[in-house]
């Protein structure tokens, strides 16, 4: 231990001396330097801790937003059989990464209820967002695809996702009963039905819908590689906890 002290005192001796024979210019653009890093260092640290952890679950009422809620918390598709009227919002690690070693960040998950008088809560937490997973019913799709796809447009539309461009995954779900249409046939009939609610709106006042921005490449059918945030779609069930696709997608954009 002394041997080190003395190695140590040995060193400092020999960085006071060639401090003292440098130009004084030269030890203020250093001491410069270094505080220069450390400001960096330490707003780099701040971004990190400040960046969002919060994932919302947003569609139709009955697509499955609450039993995938479950799924990601629990494991379990408990409570999550009837429609919520109620927000269901919570703080912890996916049930998935529970038994993973070391330290996983918990995720915040907001499961807004689809019902069009609550569409203010979704106004409210879309702010906060790092991702948006949008529940579609495959199984009862047609019957609700208009519905679906106004929903989605006014998602895709709203002025703190594009600005922020927040990621959007359209989950199709259920996609474990028969009678369940696919990922892409989904994918396609939500684009053709956005297209005409794009024509539709644009010849609206911007004073009417100041709120929005408008999707797409003028003159161009509209597909969903034209938004400027990230729109994918995946296909699983949340009733037999086929998440998968929806776990990756958080922590695509919520680093563990």
């Amino acid at each position: 231990m002394d041997e080190w002290i003395r190695q140590a005192e040995s060193w400092v001796g020999q960085a006071e001396s060639w401090i003292r024979q440098q130009p004084p210019e030269q030890i203020y653009v250093a001491a410069a330097v270094v505080a220069l890093t450390i400001l960096v260092l330490i707003a780099a640290s701040c971004l990190k801790s400040s960046k969002s952890n919060t994932i919302v679950l947003s569609g139709l009422t009955g697509s499955g937003k609450t039993t995938l809620f479950y799924q990601l918390r629990d494991g379990s598709s408990h409570q999550g059989t009837v429609t919520s009227m109620e927000e269901n919002s919570d703080t912890f690690v996916l049930h998935s990464e529970q038994e993973r070693k070391g330290k996983v960040k918990p995720v915040h998950v907001v499961d807004v209820p689809g019902h069009a008088r609550l569409k203010p809560k979704l106004d409210e937490v879309l702010p906060k967002a790092a991702g948006v997973v949008f529940v579609v019913d495959a199984q009862d799709f047609l019957s609700s695809m208009q519905a679906t796809a106004e929903y989605l447009y006014d998602i895709l539309t709203k002025a703190t996702v594009v600005k922020k461009k927040v990621p959007v995954l359209i989950f199709c779900n259920k996609t474990d009963k028969v009678t369940a249409h696919s990922k892409e046939f989904i994918k396609k009939q939500l684009e053709k039905e956005i297209n005409k609610l794009r024509e539709s709106r644009n010849a609206i006042s911007s004073a009417d819908i100041s709120d929005e921005v408008q999707l797409g490449a003028p003159g161009e059918a509209f597909n969903f590689s034209q938004c400027q945030n990230k729109v994918t779609v995946a296909e699983g069930a949340g009733s037999t906890g086929n998440v998968s696709a929806v776990e990756q997608f958080i922590r695509e954009y919520v680093k563990a």
